[in-house]
C-alpha cells in the first residue's frame, strides 16, 4: 500500500491491520472516534480502548457518542472523556468509526456536511458492514471489535496493559456473553487471556455488565412476560411506552431477547420496544437472537439494521402492533427457510 492509493477516493478493504490502516493513524494527529447508536459493551470498549491507544501514540483523540452513557459503563476508565454530538466540530485529521456497520449507525455525531471530506477509517466485525469508509478494516471472524483492537495494538507496538486492557476485555466479554456465543473460538479466548494476564479483573467486568440489573427491570419483565408468544420456533414479546413508563423508563430491557431464546421450543427470539424516535415519530426497536444454526443478522440488515447471525437488531417506524406483525411474519419465514421450521 502506498500513499497515492490512500489519496484517491477509491475505498480500500482489508481484513487485517495492514499498512492502509496504520498509515491513516500515523499521519493523523487530531482524531475523532465514534461508535454506534444504542451502544453496548463492545461499542464503549472499542471507543475508549482506541482513545487510550491513540494517546499512547501521542495523538489527540476526541471520543463522541450519539447517546448518553448508560450507568453500566460508568466504571470504564476514560468514560468521562466521551462528548455529546453538539460538542463535535469539523476540525479533525481523521475519523475512526468503531463497531458500526453503516454510516447512519454513528447517529448525529457524524455530519456529512462537516465530515465528508475527512478520511474515515472503519473498524468493525459485523458481516453486514457496508464498507462506508475511506479504509474499511472489517473482519467478521472476530467475535468483537475489541478483539480486532488487540491485533491493532500489536501492530502499533502498544502494550496491552492498564486502561487499554480493561476497555478491550469489556468489549470481548459483553459481545460473547462471557465466552458463551457460538463465535467464541480459540482466537478470542487467546486475546482475552492476554488481557486477563495483564491484570484486568474479569469478574469485576462481568459484575458491572452482564450480572447487573436494576430492580425495575424485574418489574418490567413481570408486565411483559405475560404477553410472550411462541409460534413456529419463534418466541417474542412486546414492550409498550406505557409499560416502560410504569417501570421507570429504563435505558434497556435487561437483555430480554437473550433470555427468551433459551426457551427449549424456540430457535429465534425477538423483543419489540415502542419508542419515539429523534424526529418525534412513533417507532419500534427490534432486538433479535438466534440459536446456533439460525441467522437473524441477514433479516436485520434487510430491514435497515445490522448485527450478526446470532444477535442483531433494527429500528422501524410504525406502531407497535404493525411492526410486530410484519417482523414476526418475516422471522417465521426465515425460520422455515433455514430448514428447521
Amino acid at each position: 500500500m502506498n500513499a497515492s492509493m490512500l489519496m484517491n477516493n477509491a475505498p480500500i478493504e482489508t481484513a487485517h491491520p495492514d499498512e492502509s490502516v496504520l498509515q491513516l493513524i500515523h499521519q493523523a494527529q487530531t482524531i475523532l472516534c465514534v461508535s454506534h447508536v444504542s451502544p453496548d459493551g463492545d461499542a464503549y470498549g472499542s471507543l475508549l480502548g482506541m482513545g487510550w491507544m491513540l494517546r499512547h501514540l501521542g495523538k489527540a483523540p476526541v471520543l463522541a457518542m450519539h447517546d448518553e452513557t448508560p450507568d453500566a459503563f460508568h466504571f470504564l476508565p476514560g468514560i468521562d472523556n466521551v462528548i455529546a454530538p453538539a460538542a463535535v466540530t469539523a476540525d479533525y485529521d481523521l475519523i475512526i468509526c468503531l463497531d458500526a456497520s453503516s454510516v447512519d449507525r454513528m447517529g448525529s455525531v457524524y455530519r456529512p456536511t462537516d465530515h465528508a471530506a475527512i478520511p474515515l477509517l472503519v473498524i468493525d466485525h459485523h458481516f453486514t458492514n457496508t464498507r462506508f469508509g475511506r479504509v474499511n478494516w472489517v473482519d467478521p471472524s472476530c467475535a468483537a471489535t475489541c478483539q480486532m483492537l488487540v491485533q491493532l495494538a500489536d501492530a502499533l507496538a502498544i502494550p496491552l496493559t492498564g486502561a487499554v486492557a480493561a476497555c478491550l476485555l469489556t468489549g470481548i466479554v459483553t459481545d460473547t456473553l462471557c465466552f458463551r456465543t457460538s463465535n467464541t473460538n480459540a482466537a478470542v479466548l487467546e486475546a482475552a487471556m492476554r488481557l486477563v494476564q495483564s491484570g484486568v479483573n474479569l469478574a469485576d467486568i462481568v459484575a458491572h455488565t452482564l450480572n447487573r440489573r436494576e430492580y425495575n427491570i424485574f418489574r418490567l419483565w413481570g408486565a411483559v412476560l405475560s404477553t410472550v408468544q411462541l409460534e413456529e420456533g419463534v418466541i417474542w414479546a412486546t414492550i409498550s411506552l406505557a409499560q416502560k413508563a410504569a417501570a421507570g423508563n429504563l435505558e434497556d430491557d435487561g437483555a430480554l431477547s437473550s433470555m427468551l431464546v433459551t426457551a427449549v421450543e424456540a430457535d429465534i427470539s425477538a423483543t419489540f420496544t415502542e419508542k419515539i424516535d429523534d424526529s418525534g415519530a412513533l417507532a419500534v426497536e427490534c432486538s433479535f437472537r438466534a440459536k446456533p444454526g439460525f441467522d437473524v443478522g441477514t433479516l436485520a440488515f434487510a430491514l435497515g439494521g445490522g448485527g450478526h447471525p446470532p444477535a442483531a437488531g433494527c429500528t422501524l417506524v410504525g406502531t407497535l402492533d404493525e411492526v410486530t406483525a410484519r417482523v414476526v411474519a418475516e422471522l417465521k419465514k426465515a425460520h422455515r427457510a433455514q430448514g428447521q421450521g
